[in-house]
């Protein structure tokens, strides 16, 4: 695959909780150079960020990373995340309801925060490295029967990241309008290769650019 063939692909990203302003206006600025899908960013810097890139994609994270707020409070952030300039949601399912089988309440909570995203793309993170065979199953039929746009598959903040065998698993089972994320773990550019191969529309990475246009400085 060719550099801007993947990179179209990914969601550069930066949510370490000590990233600077510099961190985040670097990323913006490379995203635009180099037409990355989105720019991922922590909710704080989002209206900043709108300001100073008002033409860029901007995604935030709700629930995160460990989902576990209440389904009001993930509401309520969705909604301050798009007033405050975010184009995309990637939330954080409730591993809580999904541990306890009320997979009910998961589907409800992901149909709140897909009410409030309104027409903006909404992904839902669901945490495989914590989920049996059966609760990654159970999770797709919630995020096509929620109407998200996307399935991802991790926080990176969790004990592992993506892995090809889940996005062959999610393939499997979520509706045909459902479209998944891969992320966590991504650094190498095979690694991106496998997983647009695999079937993600998106990759969320924070490596991508350094990575890929490290290789094509090598190869002058």
């Amino acid at each position: 695959m060719e550099k801007g063939e993947i990179l179209t692909k990914v969601d550069h990203t930066c949510l370490k909780p000590t990233a600077t302003w510099q961190d985040i206006q670097t990323l913006c600025e490379e995203a635009i150079q180099h037409k990355t899908a989105s720019v991922c960013i922590p909710p704080a810097y989002l209206k900043r960020a709108r300001a100073a890139f008002p033409n860029l994609n901007l995604c935030t994270v709700i629930g995160f990373p460990l989902g576990y707020n209440t389904m009001a409070s993930k509401v309520f952030e969705t909604k301050d995340a798009l007033e405050q300039g975010a184009d995309e949601i990637d939330m954080v399912v409730n591993l809580g309801d999904v541990k306890n089988g009320d997979f009910d309440a998961v589907t409800e909570e992901i149909k709140a925060v897909r009410k409030a995203a309104g027409e903006h793309v909404l992904k839902v993170i669901i945490e495989t490295c914590y989920l049996t065979q059966e609760e990654k199953i159970q999770l797709c039929d919630c995020v096509t029967q929620a109407k998200a746009d996307y399935i991802k598959t991790s926080t990176g903040f969790g004990t592992a990241g993506a892995q090809l065998e889940d996005i062959q698993l999610f393939r499997e089972h979520i509706g045909k309008d459902v479209k998944i994320k891969a992320a966590g773990g991504i650094r190498t550019r095979e690694a991106m290769e496998a997983f647009c191969r695999a079937g993600c529309d998106r990759i969320g990475c924070s490596a991508a650019v350094k990575v890929l246009c490290a290789e094509e400085s090598a190869e002058k």
